[in-house]
């Protein structure tokens, strides 16, 4: 799998694509409903320009204080400014862009938020063109501890790489470094989180091959993260960590509406707005000028933000 597919120019199996995300947003929600008491309601939605999808929400479970993994297929007759800046070809080309996107918030101060997102965009030929279709895949997953644990950390990065290296030995760091360099909040001088993969405009292997490397990094997912949530979802938590889990995630909000990709093309696409903002967590909390004590458990926090290679 690590050469490029013999043709660069396959046309996208689009309805493919469809059917893959479709059946993972149902495979990974009904993994995390058995993970919580808590029931994920489905709600189907229409977008008056064009497409729709299905978000499937949980919020005030005993184990996601909020969630959400979300599935969306919308269209339109001109491209966003967010996915045309880079390429300025193909502005005002008419668009399909599909995906599953979710981000999960635990009640347990002790259990990491985690975001995975894998997506497909088209940029279609103007009709009577003899101009191509351009199309990328994107995504990724990371993951944002309060007080994390090493050995949670190394093998959410193991999976990570796990997914990639059939692909090639090139792209997990090269994935890995983009993830780091993306889930950073300039303002605060800090990573959001440990990180993990993210990658954006995949086209070059072909589409036979960036379709596989997508669904393998989306369905390592669940590996990755559910036997974190299984050790540490009944751990016994104070007040302390639970304040300092609030505040951490006030970061987590900086990030999402300030410079996220994703955001911003669902605002400016006229997507769901509920559905685009269930990323946010219910509670957060901020302070002025606020630092935990030195060698604090809360302190060490910082360590584990520093990028490094963990596998």
């Amino acid at each position: 799998m690590g050469e490029a597919d013999t043709s660069a120019n396959q046309a996208p199996r689009i309805t493919a694509v469809r059917d893959f995300l479709q059946g993972l947003q149902q495979k990974i929600g009904d993994r995390l409903q058995a993970l919580d008491t808590g029931e994920f309601i489905a709600e189907r939605w229409e977008r008056p320009a064009g497409g729709g999808g299905i978000s499937r929400v949980i919020e005030d479970g005993s184990v996601f204080e909020r969630g959400g993994v979300l599935f969306s297929h919308v269209m339109g007759k001109s491209l966003p400014a967010t996915a045309s800046a880079a390429r300025p070809q193909i502005a005002g080309r008419s668009f399909e862009a599909m995906g599953v996107s979710l981000v999960l918030h635990p009640r347990n101060p002790f259990v990491p938020t985690t975001h995975l997102n894998v997506r497909f965009f088209v940029a279609h030929a103007p009709e009577g063109s003899e101009e191509a279709s351009v199309w990328w895949f994107g995504g990724g997953m990371d993951l944002t501890p309060y007080y994390p644990f090493e050995k949670d950390v190394v093998r959410f990065h193991a999976a990570c790489k796990e997914a990639l290296t059939p692909f090639g030995e090139q792209y997990h760091p090269r994935f890995k470094k983009w993830c780091d360099e993306y889930f950073f909040l300039p303002h605060r001088g800090e990573p959001r989180g440990v990180g993990g993969v993210f990658f954006d405009d995949l086209s070059e292997p072909g589409f036979e091959t960036s379709f596989a490397l997508t669904r393998s990094v989306a369905e390592a997912f669940i590996p990755a993260y559910a036997p974190i949530v299984e050790r540490h979802r009944d751990r016994p938590y104070s007040e302390r960590e639970r304040d300092f889990q609030l505040y951490r995630r006030g970061r987590y909000v900086e990030f999402n509406l300030v410079y996220d990709r994703g955001t911003l093309f669902g605002l400016q696409s006229g997507g769901r707005t509920e559905s685009i903002l269930v990323s946010m967590p219910p509670l957060a909390k901020w302070r002025y000028d606020w630092h935990p004590e030195p060698d604090s458990p809360e302190a060490r926090l910082a360590e584990f933000l520093r990028p490094r290679e963990w596998v």
